[in-house]
């Protein structure tokens, strides 16, 4: 192939090593998996909010509008959280109410305590996620709080966001394993998702933050979340890739019954209060596998990969995807240029 490199949208034709075609996979369903799922984006949030080098609100800004031009539904845009926390994100009072609302788009945002929701409801928002732990170190080192005594933080925060009719969301994270208490037992990772949703969280996010969990450990998860009445409808997948588990972890999920799953683009992301926690489940990576599977999903690959080789730009490195990497080359030449080339855009 010679001459300028094709964009996304000219890539339909594109024969690729494999005997794919157009950048993706040949579909064979699986039986046991469900016809679609739901991505949840947290790229914007949760990938960006470790980054050192301070990133422009209107850099943040394009990374969401490309991302629904991608096709994607959910899009978790930041977090109203004390600057000194997450100073990335100190932006939030900026970025959110600039956003360019898509229809049938959700754009919901992380709210850490009272003073957070009201900043998100100043903005603008309807949709908020609050940050559980499973155990107490984490507690104590995320929230300044014991195991029992973040709901002391949460229940106020929780209980007024449900009368001001927005929908919560409740993120447990250390689901799999602490790096500081190793294993946790499974019935407390129960007990205190429960104790979310008992507040009025719509929707369980359950995290592995270290990328410890194994596909064995994510069916016996949720098999107690079912023997004690929760049901899959109302629970999340939150992987990230440190041992290369996340995607081996979904399946696993999906086989038992779970219909949400969260991803970040180009596996951005990590936790700054835990040294290892490293990359989300890339949501390229994430689509590249359910296209295989015939799961319907909603989201242009291809887009999205011009999406994290754009965003890779911003950020002056190479986007941990697998996927990115292998279809980079097909990206278009305006989203490979240098970080000083895009500036000015």
């Amino acid at each position: 192939m010679t001459g300028a490199v094709p964009t996304a949208a000219q890539q339909s034709t594109v024969p690729l090593v494999g005997g794919s075609t157009g950048g993706l996979p040949e579909p064979v369903a699986a039986q046991g998996l469900p016809r679609s799922i739901r991505i949840v984006e947290v790229g914007p949030r949760d990938g960006l909010q470790n980054e050192k080098k301070r990133i422009p609100a209107a850099v943040k800004l394009e990374f969401i509008e490309r991302l629904g031009a991608a096709g994607l539904r959910t899009i978790e845009a930041t977090s109203f959280v004390n600057p000194r926390w997450v100073p990335q994100l100190a932006d939030a009072a900026e970025v959110f109410p600039a956003i360019t609302r898509r229809p049938g788009v959700h754009y919901p945002v992380l709210v850490p305590n009272a003073r957070g929701l009201d900043g998100a409801l100043a903005a603008g928002a309807t949709e908020i996620a609050v940050f559980a732990s499973a155990t107490d170190t984490f507690a104590e080192r995320n929230l300044a709080a014991t195991l029992d005594g973040q709901f002391d933080m949460f229940a106020p925060v929780v209980e007024r966001a449900v009368a001001e009719g927005l929908t919560v969301r409740g993120y447990l994270s250390m689901c799999y394993g602490d790096p500081w208490e190793g294993r946790v037992p499974v019935e407390q990772v129960v007990a205190t998702g429960r104790r979310l949703l008992e507040l009025g969280c719509a929707e369980l996010s359950l995290g592995d933050t270290i990328g410890v969990g194994t596909a064995g450990q994510v069916t016996a998860l949720l098999e107690a979340f079912g023997a004690a009445g929760v049901p899959t409808s109302r629970i999340a997948a939150h992987f990230h890739d440190t041992y290369g588990q996340a995607l081996a972890n979904t399946v696993a999920a999906l086989r038992c019954g779970v219909r949400t799953v969260d991803a970040s683009a180009g596996g951005l992301g990590g936790c700054p209060f835990a040294r290892s926690a490293t990359g989300n489940l890339a949501t390229e990576d994430l689509v590249w596998m359910l296209t295989g599977l015939g799961i319907e999903h909603g989201v242009d690959l291809l887009s999205l990969v011009d999406t994290s080789v754009w965003m890779a730009g911003q950020l002056g490195r190479p986007a941990p995807s697998a996927v990115v990497r292998a279809l980079s080359g097909l990206a278009s030449p305006e989203d490979t240029a240098s970080p000083e080339d895009t500036a000015t855009r």
